[in-house]
């Protein structure tokens, strides 16, 4: 099987330049997954203005360097990047040194992750460890295992188990 995630890059949703960026030192262990908890974007135009968004709320009103995660989806499977490969995210406090912080894009604690999507993150997984920057035997997580949070939501989290294995 040869992946194909539709990834847009930080210039093509005008992402902001990120005040410093520190690598990872070797391949991620774990990946945790998280939920924007906003709406649900209605198109490609939409999820770009919340993405410059969110990233702006973590550079100003949380004093993140970036956008906290490395990598954020929406339902239609699109992949965006943010932080990207081999960079250490601020998606999930004392857990960011060794782990690689993905965002489906939405609220799922009532919403269900869309069949697109979570194919898109298992493909952007697969290839995360065939390039080296994810450990082949990673472990992972949802936000709530490693903090007292509903991160990523009810809907996500029981999904959790389908993004292993591509």
């Amino acid at each position: 099987m040869d992946p194909k995630v539709n990834i847009v890059h930080r210039e093509q949703w005008g992402a902001s330049f990120p005040r410093k960026k520190e690598a990872l030192k070797g391949s991620a262990k774990r990946v945790v997954i998280h939920h924007t908890a906003l709406p649900s974007c209605k198109d490609e135009k939409e999820c770009k203005k919340r993405l410059v968004s969110i990233q702006r709320g973590h550079m100003t009103e949380r004093n993140f360097d970036d956008i906290g995660y490395n990598f954020l989806v929406w339902s239609d499977g699109t992949v965006y990047e943010g932080r990207g490969w081999g960079v250490v995210g601020a998606h999930s406090k004392g857990n960011n040194h060794d782990s690689l912080g993905i965002a489906f894009m939405g609220n799922f604690n009532n919403d269900t992750p869309s069949a697109e999507a979570i194919m898109s993150v298992k493909q952007l997984l697969h290839i995360g460890v065939c390039q080296g920057f994810l450990l082949p035997e990673f472990k992972l997580l949802g936000h709530r295992d490693l903090g007292s949070t509903e991160c990523p939501g009810e809907k996500l989290y029981a999904a959790l188990s389908q993004l292993k294995g591509a």
